[in-house]
């Protein structure tokens, strides 16, 4: 990298706004959750443990997101990790939505259920559908860097040995990662065989064969078409089987529009229940042949860390399951 490169990116770095302590609010739920995890009782003991993974997660992520932002990936553009700064990567997600029994269920009755936890961040929400059950080894875990499961795998303190769930580095948007082809149906399944998941190197080998993705906190990182690319990349990743589902949260608005982030000059665009459904019935998956459910749920200031004062936000639950 060129010296006036790297004289940019520690400006960057410099700019990052820094992290604070004070927005750690682990509800009972999830401190209990973390204490069992971590085999961690103290909650002094526990905070300093999250906080130190927070620290050092963020140290690397604002690296690869400011070489990101030197080279324009304007896809890739994750700063400034409100996920991280504001503690969400510890939030219990996924067991709060209305689809999470179904999940369980996919897991308990059907052999070999692919689960993919994709934009998992540090993986809590994987840990969470395995700590009730899920089958360890039918799950995989997806992001953009690495290190996010590095630092996942610290928090939980666990290693690569001791909890053997693959996971794969790597760019949605990016064919050699995940190259979109028509959603299969039962009438033209996928012609290739369940991959070995302990070998997987892209996403690519299982389209058509996940039973469930959970995307939670990840659409709203992307505007109107790139929502749409990525909704028809999962889309192709589903097993044909009549149960199997794509399901999650993210932000989102009454109306579908535009709303104000923390990051300058930055909108996010955001669906609304009515076209959110429309996205899914009629244009990802042909009409008919997927039930979606969505609602618009009103968030608290408390529970976005401040991210938006005096702003009301929405989180838009949601599922799409196949007939």
């Amino acid at each position: 990298m060129p010296d006036d490169h790297l004289t940019n990116l520690h400006e960057i770095r410099d700019k990052l706004p820094p992290l604070d302590e004070s927005l750690y609010n682990l509800n009972e739920e999830e401190a209990s959750f973390y204490k069992q995890q971590t085999g961690i009782q103290d909650d002094e003991e526990l905070k300093r443990h999250i906080i130190a993974i927070q620290t050092e997660a963020y140290a690397v992520c604002a690296f690869h997101s400011s070489r990101c932002m030197l080279n324009s990936c304007w896809r890739q553009q994750v700063f400034p990790f409100p996920c991280i700064t504001t503690f969400h990567f510890a939030k219990l997600k996924i067991s709060h939505l209305p689809a999470y029994p179904q999940l369980l269920k996919l897991g308990k009755q059907r052999p070999g259920a692919i689960f993919l936890d994709i934009g998992c961040c540090f993986g809590n929400d994987a840990f969470k559908a395995i700590a009730d059950d899920y089958p360890l080894k039918n799950v995989v875990a997806s992001d953009l860097y690495q290190g996010f499961w590095d630092a996942g795998l610290k928090l939980f303190k666990r290693t690569p040995e001791t909890y053997p769930v693959p996971f794969i580095a790597g760019d949605v948007f990016d064919h050699a990662n995940l190259e979109p082809v028509p959603v299969f149906t039962v009438a033209s399944p996928p012609t290739t065989p369940r991959p070995v998941l302990k070998d997987l190197t892209s996403l690519n080998p299982l389209r058509g064969h996940v039973s469930a993705i959970h995307a939670s906190s990840f659409f709203h990182l992307f505007q109107e078409d790139p929502q749409l690319e990525l909704a028809r990349a999962l889309a192709c990743l589903l097993s044909p089987e009549p149960g199997s589902m794509i399901f999650g949260m993210h932000s989102g608005l009454p109306e579908k529009g535009f709303r104000v982030t923390p990051i300058a000059d930055r909108k996010m665009f955001c669906h609304s229940p009515d076209s959110w459904k429309e996205l899914w019935d009629g244009v990802v998956f042909e009409k008919g042949t997927v039930k979606v459910e969505a609602e618009i749920v009103p968030v608290t200031g408390e529970e976005l860390g401040g991210l938006y004062p005096n702003i009301k936000f929405w989180w838009l639950n949601w599922s799409v399951t196949r007939l």
